[in-house]
């Protein structure tokens, strides 16, 4: 018994002590410097995302072509046209890596809230993304 008792006083005497350290050479320490919230994000897809394949998110002309070329394959994706940009990009993921089945990966990721995208569609929008050469990351 009296080997337990004392197990356990080291153990919560142990523990007082890990959890009161701290370094006071801290003190001196300067915090370092929080990104800008009012810098813009580039237009570039950051390092992770062109490591995965995925290209930049399009603006201006080249957004309202993807969104034509994804239209033509199924009018209703595009109504939710932010939803439709990051489906894009992230079928190029999947397209970039050589993944398989394709064209069902592109009807599952274009298939939200009340539009459903057939694996036939799903053709058609890889199609369109090769064609557009939208997925060179």
């Amino acid at each position: 018994m009296r080997t337990r008792t004392t197990i356990m006083a080291i153990a919560i005497t142990l523990t007082a002590v890990l959890a009161g350290c701290s370094s006071s050479d801290d003190t001196d320490a300067k915090p370092s410097p929080k990104p800008s919230k009012s810098s813009a994000p580039s237009a570039d897809a950051s390092a992770p995302e062109k490591a995965a394949g995925i290209p930049a998110e399009p603006t201006g002309a080249k957004r309202a072509e993807l969104l034509r070329a994804l239209a033509a394959a199924n009018p209703g994706i595009v109504k939710y046209e932010d939803k439709a940009i990051d489906a894009a990009r992230n079928q190029c993921s999947a397209i970039n890596g050589g993944g398989r089945k394709l064209d069902w990966t592109a009807s599952q990721r274009f298939t939200y809230k009340d539009v459903t995208t057939t694996e036939a569609q799903g053709k058609q929008i890889n199609e369109a993304l090769k064609g557009l050469g939208f997925c060179k990351a």
